[in-house]
């Protein structure tokens, strides 16, 4: 990469500007949003030098450039914006001036590089946004399978006989096959393509292996597991390293989340609620996950961090290909298959692709807020997993269901649950979902044709003990409060309503707005009251209250 003096001056008296090479003069400045389009621009046709200082016609003369004094803050500015890239500078003094170098490194296979959202290319002398078609050929550039590749030099002993022995209980006990009990070890993993007859693969290596042979092959194959009591900076409280076959440690590793999971307690009536902070399901998940489909060919390890109320899990590589954060519930891709397999022989994942989907399905049962992705890039997936419980009425309410019942949702019927309760619109993909949630009784739809809403069912604000809030709800779309009111008499006859509940009805008002609305229905004859002051019970007219009431 080092570019010499020598070949500096050959590069100067021969070398023709390619998508490799380019100069400029730039004798006093050089723009520093410039410099970041170009060493995108030449990242992304494949890497190459910018020169600053000689002039770009031929013959060319070495002018001298006063950009960029600072090369050490330059460099940093770089790795900030362009993330990736490691943009080596470097410069030359001679007779005729100041030289300025910067190597600019190939972009990632499949990764182009952008400045502030723009991928560039160049063009002539200048620069253009890359086409759509170029985006579309890196984007589809194949991204092998890396965990079924061969490790080269690693042999049977670097494998971790506990490891072994751990995937083979657990491979019998999700295939019921007895033979896999009388295997030997090399037939074994001949059988789950962990070994091949060219030699070890990486999957086996970061399933089964030592921790010697990690760190003398893999090294970035470990989970770092560190407890956080706030968000200061410094030392975490707790730190682990995880760097050996991950079937050895992984239930070590929710065993140390665990220890930590405090219950969150609620009262229910007379009882106590005790609800665990972290789920385990979730939390397992999305650890299988990262492991599964992080970029082993970046060197940065996976993060599990723990704080009070969440989870931070960050994996190398960012999302696999064709993956992003609209798709991923509903596109499967899986940058290391091989080991997905072999989670899924050993029952630790229902179905290859499929964590994502029981991490939102569990996440909203439990009444959590959405696992977040919003700080994932190109680089790095970025989930975070909250503890907190939302809201302990929806959370009971699920729980009176039934488990039987919710067995039966798919990820869609969840979904829409969740947008219900957080009073958000279903999107078109999600409407045909909604009719079994209809039938089922569990949400009601309510407005005009051209715009229907859907709300939890009234059992739900019943089982609450919020009637007024559910007729509130219905009524959106009515147009005055007296008919929002009126409404509210109707569903609820013939056990009368009392004002503490017509104030759930019509929140925005104060008690006395709504005593007046009452006045004036009162005066109307739309309703008739029984009993005095606020222990008075209010039905509409016609209805005969009922003799508890």
């Amino acid at each position: 990469m080092v570019t010499f003096p020598e070949e500096l001056q050959t590069l100067i008296d021969s070398a023709e500007e390619d998508e490799l090479l380019e100069f400029k003069e730039a004798r006093n400045h050089f723009d520093l949003e410039k410099l970041l389009a170009y060493c995108s621009a030449i990242a992304n046709e494949g890497g190459g030098k910018l020169i600053l200082g000689v002039t770009d016609k031929i013959p060319r003369r070495t002018v001298g450039t006063q950009a960029f004094k600072d090369l050490n803050h330059i460099k940093l500015r770089l790795v900030e914006e362009l993330k990736i890239l490691r943009v080596e500078a470097l410069e030359y003094h001679n007779i005729e001036g100041r030289v300025v170098v910067f190597h600019i490194p190939s972009r990632p296979k499949g990764v182009p590089i952008d400045h502030k959202g723009t991928y560039w290319m160049r063009a002539g002398e200048s620069l253009k946004p890359m086409t759509q078609d170029m985006l579309k050929r890196i984007f589809e550039e194949v991204e092998s399978d890396y965990s079924k590749e061969i490790c080269s030099g690693a042999v049977m002993d670097h494998l971790d006989p506990e490891a072994i022995e751990n995937f083979r209980t657990r491979w019998l006990r999700k295939s019921n096959n007895q033979d896999l009990a009388n295997l030997s070890v090399p037939q074994l993993l001949l059988d789950a393509e962990l070994i091949t007859e060219e030699g070890i693969t990486y999957a086996a290596l970061i399933l089964l292996g030592t921790s010697k042979a990690l760190q003398k092959f893999l090294p970035q194959s470990e989970i770092v597991f560190e407890y956080r009591s706030d968000e200061a900076p410094g030392p975490a409280q707790q730190r682990i390293n995880y760097r050996q076959g991950f079937l050895v440690y992984f239930d070590d590793l929710w065993k140390t989340v665990s220890f930590r999971n405090d219950l969150q307690h609620f009262q229910d009536g007379f009882v106590v609620l005790d609800v665990p902070t972290f789920h385990e399901g979730p939390v397992r998940e999305a650890i299988l996950n990262a492991v599964a489909h992080r970029n082993y060919r970046s060197q940065g390890s996976v993060f599990v961090r723990q704080f009070p109320r969440k989870i931070e899990i960050e994996s190398p590589g960012g999302f696999p290909q064709e993956i992003n954060l609209e798709n991923m519930l509903w596109k499967q891709s899986s940058r290391n298959r091989r080991i997905a397999e072999i989670f899924e022989k050993c029952g630790l994942v229902e179905r290859a692709g499929q964590g994502l989907n029981l991490i939102f399905k569990e996440t909203i049962k439990n009444s959590k807020p959405l696992p977040d992705f919003s700080r994932t890039d190109a680089y790095q997936v970025f989930l975070t997993l909250h503890g907190q419980i939302q809201d302990l009425n929806f959370l009971r309410f699920l729980e009176k269901i039934g488990q039987e019942r919710l067995m039966s949702f798919v990820l869609e019927d969840f979904l829409i649950l969740d947008l219900v309760q957080r009073e958000e619109m279903i999107p078109a993909r999600l409407q045909s979902f909604a009719r079994k949630l209809l039938e089922e009784g569990i949400v009601e739809k309510y407005g005009h044709a051209r715009g229907v809403k859907y709300l939890l069912s009234r059992r739900y604000y019943d089982f609450i003990g919020k009637k007024g809030s559910y007729t509130r709800k219905l009524g959106l779309d009515r147009e005055t409060n007296k008919k929002l009111l009126l409404k509210h008499f109707q569903i609820n006859a013939p056990a009368g309503s009392r004002l503490k509940e017509l104030a759930q009805v019509l929140p925005a008002l104060t008690n006395d707005q709504v005593k007046k609305l009452l006045q004036e229905l009162k005066a109307e004859q739309l309703i008739h009251s029984s009993g005095m002051a606020r222990g008075a019970l209010w039905y509409a007219t016609g209805i005969v209250p009922t003799s508890d009431s």
